[in-house]
């Protein structure tokens, strides 16, 4: 199990980890666009250049972050445009942590298969936390 840490911005998420990027050096892993996801998103035609989903290795740890989209409700705010991002070992262990953390907080989005490939789901604890919770379901197939 790893937990790293996830930055939520409004609209400005490729120049702060371009600045990262210069502070800790080192190349993106991972880059994707909501012109790249799936049509069923939804997202306003002026929002599609905006980050999905964006990954920099520092170290042994990896900051991750994306922009959000008026069609998933507030933009964030300062202070409150971060999660703590979980990858468990297994399906199992992802669905014991989110049924613990959920306890008392509100589901965002329950664990399910996602279109990237894992099984994932958001949640807010009961003291205003915000979770992430994935298990690469790609590398359970591969191994």
């Amino acid at each position: 199990m790893h937990l790293e840490t996830y930055l939520t911005f409004d609209g400005n998420c490729r120049e702060v980890f371009e600045f990262y990027r210069e502070v800790f050096g080192g190349e993106f892993s991972f880059v994707l666009t909501f012109a790249e996801g799936p049509p069923d998103l939804n997202i306003p035609e002026d929002e599609k250049d905006r980050i999905m989903h964006m990954s920099l290795p520092i170290g042994a740890s990896v900051l991750m972050g994306s922009d959000t989209s008026r069609a998933f409700g507030p933009l964030p705010k300062v202070g409150d445009n971060f999660s703590l991002s979980v990858s468990a070992d297994s399906r199992e262990q992802c669905d014991e942590l989110f049924a613990k953390l959920s306890d008392g907080g509100s589901d965002l989005i329950p664990m399910q298969d996602q279109f990237w490939g894992s099984y994932f789901g958001r949640l807010t604890d009961k003291y205003g936390i915000g979770w992430m919770i994935g298990f690469d379901t790609a590398e359970q197939v591969q191994a």
